[in-house]
């Protein structure tokens, strides 16, 4: 069956919209997208992560489970769908599925409707988006092939932006050592310390001005930078 105009629209949305920003944005969009398709009671967002699958996006405020609520991968119907990497529809009492993992902190597994499908990337499992309705809900085969489209562009835009944000941090690691051990090397030069002392020093005083070590260092190169005498650049007139 050809898209519509107006779904092609929105899946060229998709493809231009979900190209940049960071993780928790491109979820965010994600959501956005998903209950344009259907105008639902509740998505949700899981992302696998060292087998885990971990809520990392609602479209209900949920401040105390978001990037806290853990699944194991076959566990629930979202573990089940990640584990199979197949769409689970259920019309009506979707608690009564056995597959059904019931958690307290969420009030959506009281709802009856569930449509569950797996985000993919290279044909591997990113993550699931569900979608929840509180009455008996059908789901035409449109939606769920739109939303299962969702998922699989939705893969490819999630695993960059979880590498770039893994590559800032790489960065912000390697600039934080090198911050430390210019610290070391003037605390070992102005108070002769070993390399050990100069860093037993550094981690204490992180610790009892309870700040990171980084802003420690930078404390100390900024305090070293100022005592320094100041260059003088000679003119040289021809």
């Amino acid at each position: 069956m050809l898209l519509e105009a107006s779904e092609v629209d929105f899946l060229h949305n998709i493809g231009t919209r979900m190209t940049s920003g960071e993780l928790h944005e491109v979820l965010d969009r994600v959501v956005e997208f998903v209950t344009g398709v259907v105008k639902c009671d509740s998505c949700l967002i899981y992302l696998l992560e060292n087998n885990d699958l971990v809520l990392r996006a609602s479209m209900n405020p949920h401040p105390d489970v978001v990037d806290r609520l853990k699944l194991s991968m076959g566990r629930g119907i979202t573990g089940w769908v990640a584990e199979h990497r197949e769409p689970v529809v259920i019309r009506r009492k979707a608690f009564e599925d056995p597959r059904f993992q019931f958690f307290n902190e969420l009030p959506e597994d009281q709802f009856q409707a569930f449509l569950s499908v797996p985000i993919l990337c290279r044909d591997r499992v990113v993550g699931v988006i569900n979608v929840q309705h509180r009455l008996a809900h059908i789901y035409k085969p449109r939606q769920i092939r739109l939303i299962s489209t969702v998922g699989f562009l939705a893969g490819a835009v999630i695993e960059l932006a979880r590498l770039e944000g893994e590559n800032l941090q790489l960065a912000e690691e390697l600039e934080t050592r090198k911050m430390v051990e210019r610290a070391k090397g003037i605390l070992q030069r102005d108070m002769k310390l070993t390399e050990e002392e100069a860093y037993l020093t550094l981690q204490r005083e992180s610790r009892q001005r309870r700040k990171p070590m980084k802003d420690v260092a930078e404390a100390i190169l900024l305090a070293d930078e100022l005592h320094r005498p100041p260059r003088i650049e000679a003119a040289v007139s021809e």
